[in-house]
């Protein structure tokens, strides 16, 4: 982790993602004060489940991956986020802890911004209150289609289901961001068991893999194979 200060060459002075546009000229000041700039190298947590929540953090650029754990170091990956998206809303009004783990998957720049200040400019903007609410009401449909997926769905179903969701992330590179643990744990499977199934795909000629390289043949039976 950096933080990177006014007289760094990385520095940018201007707020310039298009949420932060609508804040009035005071808000902008206020945003500007309490926020922090830091880099977060590949690796690192941004976030920490259950640890005290006293910012928020606002992606400038990277990728990063948000999942929940337990005390015997197993988790659920639950969603990936990228550039101008904020981290942490669950925590902002309740509970003042984070819900979850965010880790880096490239080096990430984010502003820390202090909750008390993101609390006041959404009691007041409302036009900035939409588009935080409408970027939060995009994570719980998320988690609910996890939710639904580790609930309903049999092993076919979640590998399938993960594999379309990551694909969607392909920009990134992201099978080489990821190790088999960590695509097991979207997909709610064992390693093993995800292994497994990845060359049973592989064998019907559905996907191909190479390393870590995972490059999707026939989407629609993907697509087929999710709805079981």
């Amino acid at each position: 982790m950096k933080t990177i200060v006014e007289n760094d060459q990385n520095f940018i002075c201007e707020i310039q993602s298009p949420i932060f546009q609508l804040l009035k000229p005071a808000e902008v000041e206020l945003i500007r004060s309490s926020k922090t700039r830091v880099i977060f190298h590949k690796g690192e947590n941004l976030t920490k489940q259950g640890a005290y929540s006293s910012y928020i953090l606002f992606l400038i650029n990277g990728l990063v991956k948000k999942h929940m754990e337990d005390a015997s170091d197993k988790f659920i990956n639950i969603s990936l986020h990228k550039n101008g998206e904020l981290i942490g809303l669950s925590s902002i009004f309740q509970n003042k802890k984070y819900a979850y783990t965010t880790v880096a998957l490239t080096e990430t720049e984010t502003y820390l911004i202090e909750c008390s200040s993101l609390q006041a400019v959404l009691k007041e903007n409302s036009m900035f209150s939409y588009e935080v609410i409408k970027q939060y009401c995009m994570e719980n449909h998320r988690i609910m289609q996890v939710l639904h997926q580790m609930s309903f769905k049999q092993m076919y179903s979640r590998i399938s289901l993960a594999l379309l969701y990551l694909t969607e992330w392909s920009t990134f590179d992201i099978f080489q961001l990821l190790n088999r643990r960590e695509i097991a744990a979207f997909a709610g499977l064992s390693v093993e068991t995800t292994i497994k199934l990845l060359k049973e795909l592989e064998q019907e000629n559905i996907l191909q893999l190479k390393e870590k390289d995972i490059t999707i043949l026939k989407k629609d039976k993907l697509i087929e194979y999710s709805r079981l």
